[in-house]
């Protein structure tokens, strides 16, 4: 028996294909990881592609990268490749995250107790 036509919907490969128009990196220069946070300027336009437009509406507040793929069911690499043209047409802003702390020298902390131990 043969199985029934894959739907459009499901995340096909030839969906997926055409939502990057064929590309599989970012058309920007800047390293999109899976923990670059994406905050939209704006509201969606009309003539988006509708999968832009769902990425405009998520990122109302920041959200990861791999938030974005998890919760618009598409692959990271696809959605590298549709916030890297969000960010060619200014429609979105991206920052790595807020780095860890360092700590301060291990030296410098036994200076200070050894300070403090004098007083």
């Amino acid at each position: 028996m043969k199985e029934p036509p894959s739907s459009w919907e499901d995340g096909s490969p030839e969906r997926l294909y055409v939502i990057t128009g064929g590309r599989s990196g970012p058309s920007t220069s800047v390293q999109l990881d899976l923990v670059t946070l994406v905050v939209a300027k704006g509201p969606p336009r009309p003539e988006m592609q509708p999968e832009q437009a769902s990425i405009l509406r998520m990122c109302q507040s920041p959200l990861s990268v791999a938030e974005i793929a998890a919760y618009a069911g598409l692959p990271v690499s696809v959605v590298t490749v549709l916030v890297g043209d969000l960010m060619a047409a200014r429609r979105v802003h991206v920052r790595p995250p807020v780095p860890a702390a360092q700590l301060p020298d291990l030296a410098l902390i036994e200076a200070v107790i050894d300070g403090l131990q004098k007083l």
